[in-house]
This record gives C-alpha cells, structure tokens and sequence, in this order.
C-alpha cells in the first residue's frame, strides 16, 4: 500500500480498472471511507477489510344487600318477568350475579392485600393497576354513583306518584325528586352515625316489606285482586309465564338486561366505605359475598313466584268475571280462570297485570302498604348509600392531585373527615340526571359505567396475578385469575350489547382521562401492577434478545456517557439524547471518588434521575465509586448494562483544562480512551467551545468538585431552567462530517440520526473527504455512490485536496508552543540520557518523539485550518478521531485532540467506531 498512489484493487479484480485506495491523514494503515468495505453482505463476494483497532493501536356487608336491593326489585322486576318469561329472567338474574360474583371474588384478593384506605373502588383499582387506569376509573365511577343516586330518587318519586292516585306531569316527578335528594343530602351531612341508623331503619323496612310479598303469594285472593290478574300460585299461570313476550321498543333481551343489570351494582357499597369499615379486609369479603348471595335468592324468588300468581294481561274491572250468562268471545288463559279480558287485551287497553302495571308486588302483598314502605325503603336506601359513596370516591381522587381544578372538593370536615364539597358536587349532579325523569334511560346509562368499572376491577385481579409479583399476597385466596378474566371479558361484552354507543362514549371518556394521565405523569408511586409487568416484559424481552445474533441492520449506538452528575454538564446530556431518544440505550455514568462519597447527599440518586426525568431525558443513571477516572470507566465499561443491551458507545466531555491539570489526570484521560479501544467500543468526545460546566453554582445542589477540578468529567450548577445548543432549533444550518478515517460508518450514522429529530430535520449535512486534484471527481462519484447506497440523503459532498499542505507556520509554531510545557527537550541537557529523564517524567515528550510525530502533527494543524476555513458557521461539526498509538505521548496526543477543534464557533464531536460496519446497502 503506498500514500497518495493508485494501488491494483486485489487478485480477484486482475485485469479490471484501477481503484482509488488512499491512507487516510492520520496514518498509512488508516484508510479513507471506501465502499467495497460494506460488502461482506454480498454473496460470493470478499470484501476488502479495514484493519483493526488492534493494528491501528499498535506501536504503530349490610349496606350491601340494602344497596343492592334497590328500586329495581318493586318496580322492574316483576314487569322484566312478563317480558323476557321467567326463563330468561332467571337467566338474566343469572349472568348478573356471574359477573358480580367475578368481580366480588377480584375485590376481596385486591381488598386482602394489604391495607386499605378511604377511596373504595378508586383506591383498589389505583393501586393495582397505577394512576392511568384508576385515575379514569374514578372519575367515572364517582359519576355512576351520582347517576344510581338520581336513579333511585326517581324511583321514589314514581311511587309517589303511584299512590296519590292523580294524573301527574313530569315536572312532579322532579319536584319530588328534588326535595327527596336534598333530604337526603341533609342526613349525609349530619355524618355517618345518622346515616348508619337510618340505614339500619331502611333494612329493618324492606325486610318486613318483603315477608309480606311472600306471605301474600300464598294466602286466598278475593274478587278484586283476581280482577287484577292476581290469582295465586296456579301451574297454568306458571307454564304460561315461562317464555318471553316482548312488547314495545324495549322488547329484547339485552335491553331488559340493561334495565335489570343496575339491580347489582350494590356490591361496591362496602367497598366505598372502607375507610369508615373497623376491618375492611375482613369485612369487605365476607359482606359483598353474603349480601351476593342473598339477594340473588331473593331476585329468583320474585320472578318464580310473581310468574305463577299474575297474568300478564287484567282490566281490573270486576265485570270481566264470567258467569252463566256470559256472552261473547273469551280468548286467553283468564277464560279458564273464570275471567274475560279479551276486549282489554285486544284493543291494548288493560291497567293491570305483570306486563302493564308496576305495582304488582303491592298488589299481591297480604298489605299492600307494606310493599310500599319497602319500595320507599329500597329507593331511598340505595339513594342515600350512593349519595355517600360518590363524595367519599371523588374525596380520595381529589387529593391525590391527578386532575387540575378539582382539589377544591377534596378538603374534609370534623372528626370523620367529611367530604362536605364534594357532597354538594354529588348533588347537584344527581338533582340534574332527575330532571331527566326516566327511569330506564338513567339505568341504561348506569349500566354502562358500572360495567366498565366492573370489567377494571377483574381486570386488575387478573393483570396483578399474572405478573408474579412478590408483593401480590392476597390473604383472600378463593378467587382465580381466570375468574377474573371471564369477569372483565364479559363485563366490555355486555356493554356493547347492552348500549353499543354509550360503551364507546364511556371508552372515549375513559381514554382521554387516561392520555392525559399518561401526558402529565403524576408523581406517585404506589407499586402498581403495571411496573411488576413492566419489569416482567422487559426481563423476557431482555433475555430473548440474548440469544440474537446482532445484525448490522440493527445496529444502534448505545451510549455510555461519562456525565458525572447528569445536571452539571447538560450539554453533553442533550447531544446523546438528541440521537438516542426513543432509539436506543443511554446510560449516564457518575464515578464518584472515595473522598466526595462521605459528603454527597444519600438521596443523591434520586434527584438526579428526577432532573432527567424533568428534562425528558430517557437514560438510566449509574453512579460507581471509584479511585480515579480510568478505574472507574474501566469499571462501567466492563459492567454497564444488561445483556444485548449493553453500551457500544462510549462518550467524554473534552478534557478543555488540560494544560493546568496535573499529568496524572491528563494520563488518565488518555489511557480512558485507551481503555475504550481496548475494549472494541466506539468512542464519541464532545468539545464546547464555551466549556461544558455550568458557571452559576447552588450550595444545595449535588456537586462533584474534585470531579470538576480534576477530570473536567461534572458541570456545576442547577441545569434545570439551562438550554442548551441541543435543545434549540437549528434552522438551516449545516452539519459538517469531516470522515477522514473509515471507521464502519459511526460517523456518517450520528449525523443522519441528529436529522431525524425535529430541531435538526432542517439542518443540511456536509460530507468533507480526503482527495487530491488528479482524481477529485472519481473520489467525489464513489463517495456520493455509497452515500446513496446507504440510503443517506446526504448529497453535498466536497473533496479536501489540499489537506497535505504544510500549515501556516503561525499556526503550527502556535501548536509548538503549546506543548512546550510537556517537552523533556532532552537534547539540550548535558550530560543527562533521555531515559532517565523520561523515568522521572514519562508523561513529556523526548525530542526524539515529537520529531517522530512531526508528520502528523502538520496535518492535524492542516486539518484545523481547513475545518475553521469551512465550518466557522456549521451548527454542529464532526470530525474522525485519530486512533492513539501506543508510543505516541498523552501530553502529544492531548495537544492533538485540542488542535483539530481549536478556534470554532460551534460544537464539535471528535468521533471514531470500532472499524466494524455500522451502515449496510444490503437487505440480508
């Protein structure tokens, strides 16, 4: 191989035209960028390789029963019963208690492990699944409950309406429902001891209420009633009762479903109350579980009973009863009971009877009064218990400050700390949904949210177990995973098919709540289950990716950056950031010296990785004490990372004091870079020409100051409010890439991911090539060729053909004087040998080495002339590092680094991979 001359390309091109093949400026093995060392991916192909680092390197429970007994239970059930057919009734009760019996068993695992607070439903969810899923949840769910307090109200005030006997508008229902929910916002703000005892009085009635339905299905059944359809227990009746007969626009099984479904939303009333429950890990299951299966009891007892007593169609005249002298046609089953209702039936006109009147159970019970204290304890139960539940839910969600503008309601009041804001808030949102004065509409849009929160709460259960978590030890261990998978897949199911578009306005409400959640990210921490899968994917993901060979096409520089405190020198934070981000692994080390460890602060660690977080920096941050720069970034080098996510990248601050530091430091600077090689990293070395420390310093800020004298390695001060160049939109700019050295590609690669970022995807890059006039435009098309190969849209590419001129001798005595402190200048010194003068100071430079190096000395000179002349307006400048010999002098090397980026006005990258591709043109 010979400088400057045109070489036969190898034996297997004999014959064929001559190829350019240069050295590059910094050494004879050092080649220029050539394509055909890309090609080892082509078949049958040998392709020309570079030489190595090597050779480089050488010498050359009762609330929940009230609650869930609700007004469904006197009003809907009986008239469910005479659309849908007791079958399908039952079968609907049913599929309810499945998916409320799933999500009992989900509450009481997530309710045992560990201790719960105030927050019900908002605070389990939360605390499994994180902030972005239960912050969502909570709204919604504080919402629902203020919705099922405004669907109970209006219950009530349809008995009302019922019992007075008058023609009512629709304005009466509401004044009813008004007045009834102030009263009970009264009694909830009197505090939970007059609640508590009013809902003791509540069960007290609806039990009495309810014995006496059942009394009245079996007891004699006069004129009256059986013109009312009532007949008692016939099997007649029963058979006929079985199946469906749907009637009107809500005739259909999943609208009665929907109708029916908010008949079991109670069994979260313990859990909304927790935080006034003795033992709430005791209580909650043992209660929701009693409470579950004794109203499920009671809701097929009601259907099975009702549905052998009561026809679905009776006048309630008694002149319909048929006697001897009865004439006309008689259709139906009432003909065989002794009663014509055929005109009523035909002409739809009947008053009474399961399908036409909602007061069926009043009329069956032995007193029908009764009933009605049930029906007015049933509504007003529920009413008051979600009138308790929404505040208490909204309270706990309030201060934990996820949402602005709604701490306002989570202040608390007295000994029990009443959330007497955010009952005012429940009020008047229940005081608006009863205006709307439709039962079914409000228990349809009920269903929906409840549902989802349902779905949640399994899917929590689920997503926690399956994470293996070690902190998942729930002391309730009756429950399955699989349980509450079934639970949350058929909970979203039956949204859908219950209102399809309020299922997807409740997920579009869900979803923006949870991206802005995810948006602001919220300063907690509580241990979620989704960081355990986190945790768990990234480990799979990790290890599989172990077994992988690397690849060429995915090849990403994964930075290992010597930082020091992160927050002291963000400039050299934001350069790797800016081609890392989203890309690929960055990792910010800080080598802490054994006298700065007995001072630095123990949340030391914590602050710095907050200040990243802050700055939107994605990078880990890995401090190690250690005695020296050179032990320590050995150390990270060899340790630092994980797998095949490991740094290949390694990348320094430049060392800008170096002639005022001691030659130890200086010596262990080098030998950093030493160490990298060595290591077959890739090495990046980032120069400010305004220095990369922070000038203003704050006492109370994390600091390494020997760190800062000695290794220029940390910054000073608080960076949090500092921009850097980085962080700044570079307009039209250039990025200029001086690739002196083939190196595999590093240097055209940074460059062409800087220009993916938005602050630079303006900026033009600027290919700088070695050359000489002769073959100027052969260098200029091969170069240009690659550059296309690569897919790289850099097309400005300008041939160097003066870069083996001597320098300016003002430029170049300007280098001798610089290192003239390093020099032994041993020639001038009688009587003593070089040796021992370089025993005493191995660091200097005998004469007989810088008259060596005096060749490469001229062309860095030559090559900073070149670069100043070209780049004095570059955004960002990139320039191949020269690889250090190992008989070239730290001090001699140093003055290099310093002299081929000396004099620019803009920030300067001394870079150098590996000699191993990192670019590739072909697919395979």
């Amino acid at each position: 191989m010979c400088l400057g001359l045109l070489c036969n390309s190898g034996s297997d091109h004999q014959g064929s035209k001559m190829e350019l093949q240069r050295s590059s400026l910094y050494s004879t093995l050092d080649q220029v960028p050539q394509l055909e060392h890309y090609t080892s991916t082509l078949p049958h192909q040998q392709a020309r390789k570079r030489p190595s680092l090597e050779a480089l390197r050488k010498a050359f429970k009762i609330r929940c029963m009230l609650n869930i007994w609700g007004v469904i239970l006197f009003l809907r059930l009986s008239w469910i019963t005479s659309q849908a057919g007791i079958l399908l009734t039952c079968l609907i009760v049913m599929m309810s208690v499945t998916v409320t019996t799933a999500t009992a068993l989900s509450i009481s695992a997530i309710a045992t492990n560990g201790r719960i607070i105030s927050g019900g439903t908002y605070f389990l969810i939360s605390r499994s699944l994180g902030p972005e899923i239960g912050a969502p949840i909570g709204m919604v769910f504080s919402f629902a409950n203020a919705l099922a307090c405004a669907l109970n109200t209006v219950g009530f005030a349809e008995v009302v309406q019922y019992l007075n006997q008058i023609i009512w508008f629709v304005n009466d229902v509401r004044i009813v429902g008004v007045i009834t929910v102030t009263i009970l916002l009264f009694i909830s703000l009197a505090g939970m001891e007059w609640e508590s005892k009013t809902q003791i009085l509540f069960f007290i009635a609806l039990m009495i209420s309810f014995a006496s339905y059942l009394v009245g299905t079996v007891i004699p059944h006069g004129t009256i009633k059986q013109a009312q359809g009532i007949f008692g227990y016939r099997g007649e009746i029963f058979v006929s009762n079985l199946k469906p007969d749907w009637r009107g626009p809500d005739g259909n099984f999943f609208r009665m479903f929907a109708i029916f479904f908010p008949a079991t939303t109670g069994i979260l009333s313990g859990v909304n109350i927790c935080g006034d429950l003795k033992d709430p890990s005791t209580a909650i299951p043992k209660g929701t579980l009693l409470a579950i299966f004794w109203t499920t009891i009671s809701y097929l007892v009601v259907p099975l009973t009702v549905g052998a007593c009561v026809l679905r169609d009776a006048s309630g005249n008694i002149s319909d009863i048929l006697t001897v002298n009865s004439t006309g046609v008689c259709v139906g089953l009432a003909c065989n009971l002794g009663w014509n209702f055929t005109d009523c039936t035909q002409t739809q006109s009947c008053r009474y009877g399961l399908a036409n009147s909602l007061q069926v159970l009043g009329q069956i019970s032995a007193f029908y009064y009764l009933i009605t204290l049930g029906v007015f304890a049933a509504s007003l139960s529920s009413a008051l218990g979600f009138l308790v539940s929404a505040p208490k839910i909204f309270q706990c969600l309030c201060r934990d400050n996820i949402y602005p503008y709604i701490g306002f309601f989570g202040k608390g009041y007295g000994k029990n700390d009443e959330p007497l804001r955010a009952y005012i808030l429940c009020y008047v949102i229940a005081v608006a949904f009863i205006v709307i004065a439709e039962l079914n509409t409000i228990a349809a849009l009920i269903s929906n949210f409840f549902l989802c929160v349902y779905g949640l709460i399994n899917f929590s259960c689920f997503h926690a177990s399956i994470t293996n978590s070690p902190g998942w030890r729930p002391a309730f261990h009756y429950y399955s995973k699989w349980a509450a998978l079934y639970g949350a897949v058929i909970a979203v199911l039956l949204m859908f098919l219950f209102t399809w578009w309020a299922a997807l306005v409740t997920f579009s409400i869900i979803f923006f709540l949870f991206e802005y959640v995810n948006y602001t990210k919220p300063k907690v921490n509580w241990g979620s289950s989704v960081q355990a899968s986190t945790y768990n994917m990234a480990l799979s993901s990790s290890v599989s990716l172990s077994g992988v060979e690397d690849h060429i096409k995915n090849f990403r520089p994964q930075c290992l950056v010597l930082t020091g405190p992160p927050n002291q020198r963000p400039a050299l934070v934001d350069f790797v950031a800016s081609f890392t981000k989203h890309i690929s692994l960055m990792i910010c080390g800080d080598i802490i010296m054994e006298e700065e460890r007995q001072t630095r602060p123990q949340d030391a660690t914590d602050l710095l990785v907050k200040w990243m977080n802050k700055r939107k920096v994605r990078s880990f941050y890995t401090p190690l004490s250690a005695d020296g720069l050179r032990a320590g970034a050995r150390n990270l080098l060899q340790a630092s990372g994980l797998g095949k996510l490991k740094p290949n990248t390694l990348v320094l601050g430049f060392k800008s004091n170096w002639r005022e530091s001691s030659p130890e430091s200086i010596e262990d600077y080098i030998n950093t870079i030493y160490d990298t090689f060595d290591s077959n990293y890739n090495l990046c070395i980032l120069r400010m020409m305004d220095g990369l420390d922070i000038i203003d310093f704050e006492p109370d800020e994390v600091r390494n100051d020997n760190q800062q004298s000695s290794d220029d390695i940390s910054d000073k001060g608080d960076s949090d409010q500092i921009k850097t160049v980085f962080q700044s939109d570079q307009g039209k700019k250039t990025i200029d890439v001086y690739w002196i050295a083939d190196d595999g590609g590093l240097t055209l690669l940074v460059p062409y991911l800087l220009t993916r970022r938005k602050r630079w995807c303006r900026s033009k890059v600027r290919v700088f090539i070695v050359g000489d006039e002769q073959n100027m435009d052969e260098s200029h098309k091969q170069m240009i060729a690659l550059l296309k190969r690569f897919r790289l849209d850099f097309n400005d590419v300008i041939v160097m053909t003066d870069s083996e001129k001597r320098p300016h001798s003002k430029n170049l005595s300007r280098f001798v004087d610089s290192v003239a402190p390093f020099r032994l200048w041993d020639e001038q010194q009688e009587g003593v040998s070089a040796q021992e003068l370089k025993q005493n100071a191995p660091w200097k430079i005998s004469d007989k080495q810088f008259e060596a190096f005096r060749l490469k000395t001229e062309r860095k000179v030559r090559l900073n002339e070149i670069i100043r002349r070209n780049s004095q307006n570059a955004a960002l400048v990139l320039v191949s590092l020269p690889v250090p010999q190992s008989d070239c002098p730290s001090a001699l090397y140093m003055a290099w680094l310093d002299t081929l980026t000396c004099g620019l006005h803009c920030p300067a990258v001394l870079i150098r991979g590996n000699q191993q591709n990192v670019l590739t043109f072909y697919c395979q």
